[in-house]
């Protein structure tokens, strides 16, 4: 069960202080989408995970998985086959103005934000064109975007009191659904990338959150180790004046 579970506003305000620029922020949060990798080609799982660099303000210095704010002009973007309906299904669930190419577009920013973080391409190999930036890359290499391949993992909402506020969808991919592996991505915005597993993940200097999830996917991989997209899956919000966790 996550520690974060029922902390109070305050409590968990001291806890991310040195995690998030505390103060006031956006009233309603951005959509964003984090893309967790699992290596399973072992005796335990392994999952991607790289330091952000110390000058940003968000989350500085801690380990976490590739992942971004999503663009909506990612929902554009061809796509080979779509998200699973179920997981589609949690990716907008109880979202304002939810549609299918919100999800689209959520999921695809998780799979750009992966190379341009990481330089990792996921999908099918093919033939792939497109005009829209940030995609080119994909072409180059023959990569389709492939949205079936991804799993739901857990959602979580930055609390009020923040001065950038995310509603941050975790996805999960394999390792070999990786079709190109570049030496590195074009924004050089995680450093020490590296492959561990879970349980020294869960050692290194880690977001709140991140633990959490991490945890959550541990005990989720020893009963489902295929993730499959009917699990349920964590949501953490503030609720109340407290952080819950929801499974949905």
């Amino acid at each position: 069960m996550s520690t974060l579970d029922g902390i109070t506003r305050t409590e968990l305000d001291v806890k991310e202080s040195r995690d998030f620029a505390l103060g006031p922020g956006p009233l309603r949060p951005r959509d964003a989408a984090t893309l967790i990798i699992i290596d399973r080609d072992g005796k335990e799982p392994r999952v991607l995970m790289g330091k952000r660099a110390s000058r940003h303000a968000f989350m500085p210095g801690k380990f976490v998985f590739p992942g971004g704010r999503t663009d909506p002009t990612d929902a554009r973007v061809t796509v080979t086959s779509s998200l699973h309906p179920e997981v589609e299904r949690r990716v907008i669930g109880g979202v304002r103005k939810a549609t299918p190419a919100r999800a689209r577009a959520i999921a695809m920013s998780a799979i750009r934000e992966t190379y341009e973080e990481a330089g990792l391409l996921i999908g099918t190999k093919g033939a792939f064109s497109t005009a829209h930036a940030g995609w080119s890359v994909f072409s180059d290499h023959g990569v389709q975007p492939d949205l079936e391949k991804l799993r739901f993992v857990a959602r979580a909402i930055t609390p009020p009191g923040r001065v950038r506020r995310y509603d941050t969808r975790f996805l999960a991919a394999w390792r070999e659904d990786v079709v190109v592996e570049l030496s590195q991505g074009p924004t050089l915005e995680l450093e020490e990338l590296s492959w561990l597993s879970i349980t020294d993940a869960k050692k290194s200097d880690l977001p709140a959150i991140t633990l959490s999830i991490l945890t959550d996917l541990e005990e989720r991989l020893k009963e489902d180790p295929e993730l499959s997209p009917e699990s349920v899956a964590p949501f953490y919000r503030m609720l109340h004046k407290k952080f819950r966790r929801e499974i949905f």
